[in-house]
């Protein structure tokens, strides 16, 4: 597998052209979740965004927003270009991509509630937006910083753990995946976006989430095992996996997390 971190391909699946995905090259954000599912998958794609001469890359990425394409119109990027159709929506993506690339149970009822628990991931990955940006995107977050630290409090003390509780729940109730998939009985593309939340969170709120964690075993477990997989290992530790910084959706500003657990004094 080559190295450079414009291009990622492997085995193909049949003569179908290589999965295109479009998304802001230096960040993470949305279109990480559907990185993740063609790497784990060794699926053929193409990083357009990061091709050399990314100008060009990026400049075709604009023109499908604006309209120049002839399939349908993204509202915003991350989008995919698969066998020649746009597919935008990080949710309908994954969706789309899943049954092609094996990250989906072939029954209707379970690819259904796959896209349930993806929906609902993708809400929580806005409420973590707004905790920096919690009056507009347009702005910096040093205009809207009282909002920020007001908007987190609230997250941080409510939401957070609420969201994370859920996913350990539905990891409990899954009988069929013995607690350690989302949905199924093996691995799928929401439990690459549940790692993904994770190690976001870690990153943006490292005392907040260190505490709720301990309430969620199955959860740390999950996003250790989705870690350690061969393709994904390779990935994360490779130059094509963005760190996580201050421009994508989880980002660590320090007045915004929980205060650090003290420690007991030494006797």
């Amino acid at each position: 597998m080559p190295t450079t971190p414009s291009r990622v391909t492997s085995r193909r699946r049949g003569r179908r052209s290589p999965i295109e995905l479009y998304y802001w090259p230096g960040i993470q954000g949305r279109g990480e979740f559907i990185r993740l599912a063609l790497e784990d998958a060794s699926a053929e794609w193409v990083d357009v965004a990061r091709l050399p001469g990314a100008r060009a890359g990026m400049r075709a990425m604009v023109r499908i927003l604006d309209g120049e394409d002839a399939g349908p119109l993204p509202f915003a990027a991350p989008f995919v270009r698969i066998d020649g159709r746009v597919v935008s929506q990080t949710a309908a993506v994954l969706a789309v991509l899943a049954p092609r690339l094996g990250l989906v149970p072939d029954d209707a009822a379970l690819q259904a509630e796959a896209l349930q628990i993806q929906l609902t991931i993708a809400d929580f990955v806005g409420e973590v937006h707004d905790t920096h940006h919690p009056i507009a995107g347009s702005l910096y977050y040093r205009d809207q910083k009282a909002e920020a630290k007001r908007r987190a409090r609230i997250f941080v003390r409510d939401r957070l753990p609420k969201y994370l509780g859920w996913l350990e729940h539905v990891l409990a109730r899954n009988r069929a995946g013995q607690g350690r998939w989302l949905v199924g009985a093996d691995r799928t593309y929401v439990d690459l976006s549940a790692f993904q939340v994770v190690a976001g969170l870690r990153y943006a709120f490292p005392n907040a989430t260190a505490r709720i964690e301990a309430s969620t075993p199955r959860l740390v477990a999950l996003h250790d095992r989705v870690a350690a997989r061969a393709g994904l290992a390779a990935y994360l530790a490779s130059e094509r996996r963005v760190p996580f910084n201050q421009q994508g959706i989880f980002r660590h500003y320090p007045e915004l997390d929980a205060p650090a657990a003290r420690r007991g004094k030494s006797r």
